[in-house]
C-alpha cells in the first residue's frame, strides 16, 4: 500500500460517514429548484445525490480507475434527470459545483491532517473528477433535450409525465454496478 493510500481511504470514509448529511445540505442549497418538476419527487433527486456521493467516495480510494465509468454514467444520468426537472444547462453545472463545495468543506479536516502536498494532490484529483462529471452531465442534459425535440418533430413540448419507475430502474443499475466493483475489490 502506497503512503498516500491510508489518506485516500480516510477521505473515502469521511464521505461515506457524512453522506446523508451532505445529501440533505445539497438538497437544502437547491431549495425550490429540487422540486421544480412535480413529476420527479424530491426523494428521487436526493437518491441520485446519494449515488453521486457514493461513487465519488470510491473515486478517492483504490477503485478510482474501475469506478470511473460508473461516475461518468451517473453524471450522464444526472444531466438527463436535470433536463426532466426543467433545469437550464447552467443550473446543472451549478448543482454539481455545490458537490465540489460540499466536499471541500467536509474533507477540510482530513486535508489539514496530512502533508500539504498530499492534500493538494487529492483535492486536485477530486476537482478533475468533478469537472469531468460536470462536462458529462451537460452532455446528458443536452442529449435529453435533443431527444425531446426529435420526438416532437422539432417542436418543443411540455412533458407532463416522467417515468419514475424507469428512473428508479436506471438508478438501481448504477448502484448495482458500483456495488459489484466494490465487492470484487474486497475479495
Amino acid at each position: 500500500m502506497r503512503a498516500s493510500q491510508p489518506v485516500l481511504l480516510a477521505a473515502g470514509r469521511v464521505i461515506a460517514e457524512l453522506r446523508d448529511p451532505m445529501v440533505a445540505q445539497w438538497a437544502d442549497w437547491l431549495g425550490d429548484r429540487i422540486t421544480s418538476a412535480p413529476t420527479i419527487p424530491r426523494p428521487l433527486v436526493e437518491r441520485e445525490f446519494g449515488i453521486l456521493l457514493d461513487v465519488i467516495g470510491e473515486m478517492v480510494g483504490p477503485l478510482r480507475r474501475e469506478v470511473g465509468t460508473v461516475w461518468l454514467r451517473a453524471c450522464e444520468h444526472y444531466g438527463r434527470m436535470a433536463a426532466a426537472r426543467g433545469l437550464a444547462a447552467g443550473e446543472v453545472v451549478e448543482e454539481l459545483q455545490f458537490l465540489r463545495e460540499l466536499l471541500i468543506r467536509n474533507l477540510a479536516p482530513v486535508f489539514a491532517a496530512m502533508r500539504a502536498r498530499q492534500g493538494m494532490a487529492i483535492m486536485l484529483r477530486l476537482n478533475r473528477v468533478i469537472d469531468k462529471g460536470i462536462a458529462v452531465a451537460v452532455v446528458g442534459y443536452t442529449d435529453a433535450l435533443v431527444a425531446t425535440l426529435f420526438a416532437q418533430n422539432g417542436v418543443p413540448a411540455f412533458v407532463t409525465e416522467y417515468d419514475v419507475v424507469e428512473v428508479e430502474r436506471q438508478l438501481d443499475a448504477i448502484e448495482h454496478e458500483l456495488h459489484l466493483l466494490i465487492k470484487r475489490q474486497s475479495r
